[in-house]
């Protein structure tokens, strides 16, 4: 996405902790504990993915994809669909996006990554940016 920026992959923590599971350091209790709202979240509003949990290793995850910003009054805190965040980085200046993958078999759950999106840029490329979402 043209826009997305001082993005986060939590994916050395998420093998750190699966390592951790497998190790008997900790247990399955520990990292299945998905709050019911996530995964009540995950199955109406989810997006499923091909990736296998890697905790029960039955069922896909699902990604729910979750907004937050000063800027998104009502709409911070609320879970958006892949598709929605190209015309909310259009339409707002910054806000930041957290995607956490939900197994709702064993309710092992993680944030997988986060970023910012928006009209405002680095200093500097905001003209660039603005460019790009043109053409």
């Amino acid at each position: 996405m043209w826009s997305q920026r001082r993005v986060v992959d939590y994916g050395l923590a998420k093998r750190a902790t699966v390592q951790s599971l497998r190790s008997g350091r900790t247990t399955k209790r520990d990292v299945c504990d998905a709050h019911p709202y996530l995964l009540r979240a995950a199955r109406y509003h989810g997006e499923p993915t091909q990736r296998r949990c890697p905790i029960c290793e039955h069922q896909n995850v699902t990604h729910v994809t979750y907004v937050y910003g000063d800027q998104l009054g009502r709409v911070a805190g609320h879970v958006k669909a892949t598709s929605d965040l190209v015309q909310m980085a259009r339409e707002y200046q910054e806000f930041r996006v957290y995607v956490v993958e939900v197994c709702q078999g064993c309710a092992w759950n993680h944030l997988t990554v986060s970023f910012v999106l928006g009209t405002d840029g680095p200093p500097g490329d905001s003209d660039l940016g603005r460019q790009i979402a043109e053409t």
